[in-house]
C-alpha cells in the first residue's frame, strides 16, 4: 500500500477528518503507519474514540481499496489526496480541507478569479434572472463559476456559465457514482464536456444526506475567492455557505430582494452583517480592485495605477476586436458613432465588445455615450 492509497482508505472511514488526521500524524509518521496500528494504540491518541479506533484498526474488514480504485477508474474519476501536488492550494488554507477530492473532468486552476454563485433551490423568476445576468457577466470578466449542482440558483449558474462559454465546477454532496439530483445529470455531463469538473470529497458510492450537503458547502466556499448569494432563506444551505466563507476569510456578496420574499431574508441578513450589497458584477470586481488583465492565467497587475491613459498597456486575454477599440481610445475618448466608423465593426458586435471591456474594467462610458480608457 502507498501513502496515497492510505489517504483514500482513511477518507472512507467515517469520523476521520483533517483535524483527527493531524492528531494521528503527530503520533505516527505516515498514513500507512496509522492503518497499521491496533485499537489500543489508537485510543491513546487525543481525539480518537474507541469506536473510531476500532474502525481504523479493522479497516480491512469494512473497506476494499482495490474495489474503490477500480470503480473510480471505470467512472473516469481521478482521486487527488491532500498529499498530492495537484491538490488545490486555495483549499489547503481552510480549517478542515478534505482528505481526498474525487474529480471527474478537468481540474482547473483555482488560484485566480473564482466565484461561488449559490442560492435557493426554490428560486423566483427574479432570482433566476439575476443569477443568469451576474453569471454571464462573471464569464465575460474571465471568472470561473463554482456551485453545487442543486436545483434553482445553482443549476442556473452552471447553465448560464456554459451558455456564455465559461468554465464551471460543481461540488457534489455525495459520491460521483450517482449524481444528485438525477434531473441534473445532463447538466453535469455538459459541465465536463465544456472543460469543467465535478468534484466530491466522498467515496464513489457515498449517498447524499442532510449532513453531507453542509459539509460540501465548505468546499464550495473554500475553492472560491468570493461567494455571491442570490436568494436564500434564513435556514438555507446557501446561507451556510456564506457563513463558512466568512469563517474562511472570503469576501461575501449578496443580492437584495423584496422584503416580503422569504427567499430574500438570508441575503438581507448577510447585508446587515457586512456582506456587500451587489447589483452588478462590477461590485465584485471593484471590491477586489482587479486591474484589467488580472485573470486566472495572470496573477499580477500589469501597470502602475498612476500610468496615464495615453501610456496604456494592453492587458492580456484581450481579443483582437477589443484590442482595436483600446488602440482607438489610447488616442482620445471617442463616441460610439466614431468607434463604429473607425473600427468597421457591425453595430451589434461593437456593442458587445464595449460591454465586455466595461465588465473587464478596461474602459468607462461617460455621459453622452463617450468611451474612454479607465484611469489607472
Amino acid at each position: 500500500m502507498t501513502d496515497r492509497e492510505a489517504y483514500i482508505v482513511l477518507n472512507m472511514i467515517s469520523g476521520v477528518g483533517s483535524a483527527r488526521l493531524r492528531m494521528l500524524l503527530s503520533q505516527f509518521d505516515t498514513p500507512i503507519q496509522i492503518l497499521e496500528q491496533n485499537r489500543k494504540t489508537l485510543v491513546g491518541v487525543k481525539g480518537i474514540s474507541d469506536v473510531l479506533a476500532e474502525k481504523i484498526s479493522n479497516w480491512r474488514q469494512h473497506f476494499m481499496i482495490e474495489e474503490e480504485l477500480e470503480l473510480a477508474a471505470k467512472g473516469g474519476v481521478h482521486i487527488i489526496t491532500l498529499a498530492d501536488s495537484d491538490y488545490p492550494e486555495i483549499l489547503k488554507s481552510i480549517y478542515d480541507p478534505p482528505l481526498c477530492l474525487y474529480v471527474r473532468g478537468t481540474m482547473p486552476d483555482f488560484q485566480h478569479n473564482t466565484v461561488a454563485i449559490v442560492g435557493s433551490r426554490r428560486a423566483t423568476t427574479y432570482g433566476r434572472r439575476m443569477a443568469q445576468h451576474l453569471t454571464e457577466s462573471a464569464v465575460l470578466a474571465d471568472w470561473m463559476v463554482i456551485s453545487g449542482l442543486a436545483y434553482g440558483i445553482d443549476a442556473v449558474a452552471h447553465q448560464s456559465t456554459l451558455d456564455a462559454g465559461g468554465i464551471t465546477v460543481a461540488v457534489l454532496g455525495g459520491g460521483l457514482s450517482r449524481i444528485h439530483p438525477q434531473d441534473n445529470v445532463p447538466l453535469a455531463r455538459a459541465i465536463i464536456d465544456s472543460g469543467g469538473a465535478l468534484i466530491s470529497e466522498y467515496p464513489m458510492r457515498f449517498p447524499v444526506s442532510r449532513q453531507s450537503f453542509p459539509r460540501r458547502n465548505r468546499i464550495v466556499s473554500g475553492l472560491s475567492q468570493a461567494v455571491l448569494v442570490i436568494e436564500a432563506g434564513l435556514n438555507s444551505g446557501a446561507l451556510i455557505t456564506a457563513e463558512l466563507a466568512i469563517d474562511q476569510g472570503k469576501s461575501v456578496f449578496a443580492i437584495p430582494g423584496c422584503v416580503d420574499n422569504p427567499q430574500a431574508r438570508g441575503c438581507h441578513k448577510l447585508i446587515k452583517q457586512g456582506a456587500r450589497l451587489t447589483e452588478q458584477f462590477q461590485d465584485i470586481l471593484e471590491e477586489f480592485e482587479f486591474l484589467p488583465g488580472f485573470d486566472r492565467h495572470n496573477s499580477g497587475s500589469i501597470a502602475d495605477t498612476k500610468t496615464p491613459a495615453r501610456e496604456y498597456t494592453t492587458p492580456s486575454g484581450i481579443t483582437p476586436e477589443e484590442k482595436a477599440i483600446i488602440e482607438l481610445l489610447e488616442e482620445e475618448p471617442r463616441s460610439f458613432e466614431s468607434l463604429a466608423a473607425l473600427s468597421n465593426l457591425p453595430t451589434g458586435q461593437l456593442l458587445g465588445t464595449l460591454m465586455k471591456l466595461e465588465i473587464k474594467m478596461v474602459i468607462v462610458q461617460e455621459p453622452g455615450k463617450i468611451y474612454s480608457l479607465r484611469s489607472r
